[in-house]
C-alpha cells in the first residue's frame, strides 16, 4: 500500500490542472496525473519526480466512462487507497442558444458533468472503505451566474454544484467530503484567446483588478483538499477577486 496519501487531477496536461498537480505533490501526496495526452502527461510526472515529489501519468479520455471508472478503481487497487479526487477535466464549446447544436450541449454535459459523475461514484467505494476522502469538483462562476453563449457549459458547472452537495450530504458520516471550487476569469489557454474586448470588460469588473493565475486556484484546491479541511463540505469557494460578489 502507497503511504502518502494518493491524488487523482483530471485534466492535468496544462492550466489549472497542471498547476494543482504540481501543488498537490509538494503537499506530499501522490499525484496521479490524468488526461488525454500522454506525452504531457510524462513530462508533468517528471517535473514533479525532479522536484522530489511522487506522481504517475494515465492518459485517458474522461468522456469514456467506462474507461475512466476503470482506470480510478485500478489506481485504488494498484495503491490500496485513494484519498484525493479532483475533476478539473473540462471544455468548451460556446455559441449562443439559437445556433448551439444538441450534440455542442450533449458533448459537455458528457465530459464537464457526467465524467465528474463517473469519477465521484467510482472513487467513493475506495474512500468509504479508507473512512477519508476529499472530492474536488472544479465549477465556474459560469455555473453560479450564467453567461452568455455558455447555456451547455454554464449547465454543466451548475449542475456540478448539485452533484457535489448530494455527494457531501451521503458520504460525509463516512470520512468523506465533497467540495467545489469556482473559478472567476483565470488566465489560462482558455481565455487569452477571447476578443480582447472580453478580456477589457473583465478586468473592469473585478475588484482585485487583476486576472486570477492558476496557482491561485491549486492554493485553494490544496486547502479543501488536505486533512485539515474535514469540517469543509457541501461548499462553493468561489476564487474570482470578487468579481460575483
Amino acid at each position: 500500500m502507497t503511504e502518502s496519501r494518493v491524488a487523482i487531477v483530471t485534466g492535468a496536461s496544462k492550466g489549472i490542472g497542471r498547476a494543482t498537480a504540481l501543488r498537490l505533490a509538494q503537499d506530499g501526496r501522490h499525484v496521479v496525473v490524468v488526461s488525454r495526452t500522454q506525452s504531457a502527461l510524462d513530462e508533468l510526472a517528471a517535473e514533479i519526480a525532479a522536484a522530489g515529489g511522487s506522481a504517475e501519468a494515465c492518459a485517458c479520455d474522461v468522456g469514456d466512462g467506462a474507461a475512466l471508472g476503470a482506470l480510478i478503481e485500478a489506481i485504488a487497487d494498484r495503491h490500496g487507497r485513494l484519498d484525493v479526487l479532483v475533476n478539473n477535466a473540462g471544455v468548451t464549446k460556446d455559441g449562443l442558444i439559437l445556433r448551439m447544436s444538441d450534440e455542442d450541449f450533449d458533448d459537455v454535459l458528457r465530459i464537464n458533468l457526467r465524467s465528474a459523475f463517473i469519477a465521484c461514484r467510482t472513487a467513493a467505494r475506495s474512500m468509504m472503505r479508507g473512512r477519508f476522502g476529499r472530492i474536488v469538483n472544479i465549477s465556474s462562476t459560469s455555473g453560479l451566474s450564467g453567461n452568455a453563449g455558455q447555456a451547455n457549459y454554464a449547465s454543466a458547472k451548475a449542475g456540478l454544484v448539485g452533484l457535489t452537495k448530494s455527494i457531501a450530504r451521503e458520504l460525509g458520516g463516512k470520512g468523506v467530503t465533497a467540495n467545489v471550487v469556482a473559478p472567476g476569469f483565470i488566465d489560462t489557454d482558455m481565455t487569452t484567446s477571447l476578443p480582447q474586448a472580453i478580456r477589457d470588460g473583465a478586468l473592469a469588473a473585478i475588484p482585485v483588478r487583476r486576472f486570477g493565475t492558476a496557482n491561485d486556484v491549486a492554493s485553494a484546491i490544496s486547502y479543501v483538499s488536505s486533512d485539515a479541511a474535514g469540517f469543509l463540505t457541501g461548499h462553493v469557494l468561489v476564487v474570482d477577486g470578487g468579481m460575483t460578489m
